[in-house]
């Protein structure tokens, strides 16, 4: 099949950047099989594709970058101002020809029940994109119909322009659903999945299992590829992504001009530890952050002549063992520590940097001990949701006073933190207004279960390569 490239061309002062939005009536429904599948589908025929996640999400993403070669992007419509947010999607998909928007949740679903704040609808409205739904059709007919109607009833102003339905039992069932959807709603039926445990993402206790523990990711990525091209209208779904009208770009960027003064900081990134935001990783670098990666599990110390060390979140609680064995990397983080090196850690970085971490079954590890306590995991999930962080003390990312934008989502908690300890953070929530106190200070050590998105913040990166530089300067051979 040949079909006319799909190209970021300029119409006056406007760009075309064609993008679909991948919906989901709730949870559950194969958003991220179908998205992914999607961008692999895409990807093999030829088109760039640049994949982004609604929301806060750090293991969706490992799966669009894995399908397209393009490191996936998020597009956290609550924690990102709107011209943050549009800017860091133009720079992403700037030079591709499908920009694939996999949402989260529901359709509808977001940060409160009474606004779209958060949701997947805020954030397609916020990039004029054309929205996808994704139906589970399983022991449904024509009552999908009905389904679609309300998804379509209930805002107006959204852009729904298509149905795809996951779990399908056969052609007739599938024929069933698109005549139901095509008579009640006007919408076009752009094809299914059927039944078929094989298409299935691998899910353990943080949701889906990460791209990077699948040793047979590139066969499962091109058997969803080969069923996408078999049941899905890509044709028809790329003319919707063209549909979508022009964008321009914000007057001004979060990125700083020109260049910057040159610092190193070692970031955390194996099995054990990869939850960042590209676009934060980015950020950092633009401020003069050479980033400089290593390993927890394997590797055994920092990397030489750094300035600053960044532990991402992750899954420390699936490697204890070999993280509980590597005593030169943790010694090596005591040291930079005690030169007051800065350190930033978040969830699964303060974990390794607690006194120990005690497992589901109750085994001590042993961590590095920098951060009083121990992390407990616990049977059900602890915390999740968005969260306001006023800053109560200051640290190396925020001065006191500052109010931050992040999210939490972790099993353990920290337990035995004696009494007195400097914190970071009033936290405050959606339904639970009370604050109450998070987050860990100890000389230039910030650690908490706190994810933070710098983007929303750009001057947390800055001060994150200044409060480095400093340390350079006061360390000078």
């Amino acid at each position: 099949m040949s079909w006319p490239r799909a190209t970021n061309d300029q119409i006056g002062g406007d760009f075309l950047f064609p993008r679909v939005v991948i919906a989901g009536v709730q949870s559950g429904v194969g958003k991220t099989t179908i998205a992914t599948g999607l961008m692999a589908a895409m990807a093999e025929k030829g088109y760039r594709v640049q994949g982004f996640k609604a929301g806060p999400d750090y293991i969706d993403p490992g799966y669009h970058t894995a399908a397209t070669g393009n490191v996936s992007r998020n597009l956290d419509c609550w924690m990102l101002p709107e011209a943050c947010l549009k800017e860091l999607f133009l720079r992403a998909a700037k030079g591709t020809d499908l920009a694939v928007i996999e949402g989260v949740m529901g359709l509808y679903d977001g940060y409160s029940g009474r606004t779209e704040a958060g949701s997947t609808a805020r954030l397609a409205k916020l990039l004029d994109a054309p929205v996808i739904l994704v139906v589970d059709a399983n022991g449904m007919a024509r009552s999908a119909a009905a389904l679609v109607l309300g998804y379509k009833n209930f805002d107006p102003a959204l852009n729904l322009s298509g149905v795809i339905f996951n779990h399908v039992g056969s052609e007739k069932h599938y024929q069933t659903l698109s005549e139901a959807v095509a008579e009640k709603t006007g919408l076009k039926t752009l094809g299914y999945l059927p039944k078929n445990a094989a298409l299935k993402m691998p899910e353990r206790h943080l949701g889906l299992l990460p791209a990077d523990e699948r040793e047979e990711l590139t066969a499962h990525l091109n058997k969803l590829a080969q069923a996408m091209a078999e049941f899905l209208n890509l044709e028809e779904i790329l003319s919707v992504a063209k549909s979508a009208p022009p964008l321009d770009y914000p007057e001004q960027s979060i990125f700083p001009a020109g260049q910057q003064k040159k610092v190193r900081i070692a970031v955390a990134r194996d099995a054990a530890f990869n939850f960042y935001y590209q676009d934060a990783l980015d950020l950092l670098a633009a401020w003069g952050a050479e980033l400089v990666y290593f390993s927890p599990l394997v590797d055994s110390s920092l990397p030489q002549n750094i300035q600053g060390v960044y532990l991402g979140g992750g899954f420390p609680e699936m490697f204890l063992e070999p993280l509980a064995r590597n005593h030169s990397m943790m010694e090596s983080i005591r040291r930079a520590h005690k030169k007051n090196m800065p350190i930033y850690a978040e969830c699964g970085g303060l974990m390794y940097l607690s006194e120990g971490i005690i497992d589901f079954a109750g085994s001590f590890y042993p961590m590095v001990g920098l951060v009083p306590g121990k992390a407990l995991m616990q049977k059900k999930l602890a915390v999740l949701g968005y969260m306001t962080a006023e800053v109560i003390n200051d640290n190396i990312l925020a001065k006191k006073g500052d109010v931050l934008r992040g999210h939490q989502f972790h099993w353990s908690i920290l337990a035995d933190v004696p009494g007195e300890v400097n914190c970071a953070y009033k936290l405050s929530s959606e339904g639970n207004p009370d604050s109450q106190k998070e987050g860990i200070i100890t000389g230039n050590l910030l650690a908490s279960y706190l994810h933070l998105h710098f983007a929303a913040h750009p001057h947390l990166a800055r001060n994150f390569v200044v409060s480095s530089l400093k340390f350079a300067a006061q360390n000078i051979n």
